[in-house]
């Protein structure tokens, strides 16, 4: 494919295909307990990654310091952040709740961008950045209902703050690495960090039906590699608050998602926070 095509698809497949984990997490939530999921989830991705990268003969690092950096941020994008979110909805935390917390990732980059990379946000792209803040909230305020556990919350806050650190350490040690070996060298380190954590707070639960074993296929296949891979190339190739602001986009996907296949209702102002989420990012895009 031109690289130019690549390019300009990169950020509407990064969001489509992102916005499936909301479908994900709904499919598996019945059959296995989350950081046993994600464990075997990474596992198998390092796995298809490792023969990938054979069949290609793509060198590994030959240093320590290039595989450090991508072990942290696997750690970072991947272990921490995931488990956090899997963990939290799993013990109670409304998924709408879930989307704002992760909806605040823009507004953490943006806040940190600047004294961690140097990297100057505009007013036009804080303008972007509000208003696609606005609109994911239209799209998830009417599932804001219940209580909210305040531990399954704060390690919600905290799964967001993983994945803002692990985008700004990704795109500051501007690894140079073929990005088929950086990601599978970033899911050993989500793994490393998962296993620990499962084996102390997790009986290792998964029951193999067909519904899970689509979702772990699709988890592997399309998240891990598909999407990974394109947030990646996306850091590489521009501004980490442009990159997290597409996030603003993925409530509103997986709204549409969850109307399609479980005939989830969608109510006006949700269409209007669509509306106003697409418009945030396109403000800040250009900006």
């Amino acid at each position: 494919m031109n690289p130019t095509i690549f390019a300009r698809l990169a950020p509407p497949l990064f969001v489509l295909i992102w916005a499936t984990g909301f479908i994900v997490a709904r499919f598996v939530a019945p059959y296995a307990e989350p950081l046993t999921f994600l464990f075997v989830r990474y596992v198998l991705a390092t796995l298809v990654l490792a023969v990938i990268v054979a069949v290609s003969r793509v060198s590994w690092p030959r240093n320590w310091h290039d595989w450090r950096n991508s072990l942290i941020a696997g750690v970072l994008l991947h272990g921490l952040y995931l488990g956090g979110v899997f963990w939290s909805v799993k013990h109670g935390l409304p998924a709408g709740i879930s989307a704002l917390v992760a909806g605040l990732q823009p507004l953490a980059t943006g806040l940190l961008a600047g004294p961690l990379l140097g990297e100057r946000v505009s007013r036009g792209r804080w303008i972007g950045i509000g208003i696609g803040f606005l609109g994911a909230a239209f799209v998830v305020a009417p599932k804001l209902g219940g209580g909210v556990p305040p531990l399954a919350l704060g390690i919600c806050v905290l799964g967001m703050f993983s994945i803002t650190l692990g985008t700004i350490w990704q795109k500051r040690t501007g690894s140079k690495l073929d990005l088929r070996v950086n990601a599978a060298i970033q899911y050993i380190g989500a793994a490393a960090v998962t296993l620990p954590l499962m084996l102390l707070i997790e009986e290792g639960h998964m029951e193999l039906t067909l519904p899970l074993l689509g979702a772990l296929a699709w988890a592997v296949f399309g998240l891990s590699i598909g999407a990974i891979g394109l947030l990646l190339f996306l850091i590489r190739q521009g501004a980490v608050v442009g990159v997290a602001t597409l996030l603003y986009l993925v409530p509103p996907v997986a709204a549409l998602m969850a109307f399609a296949l479980f005939g989830e209702t969608l109510s006006p102002i949700q269409l209007a926070g669509m509306a106003l989420a697409a418009l945030g990012v396109a403000v800040a895009s250009r900006n």
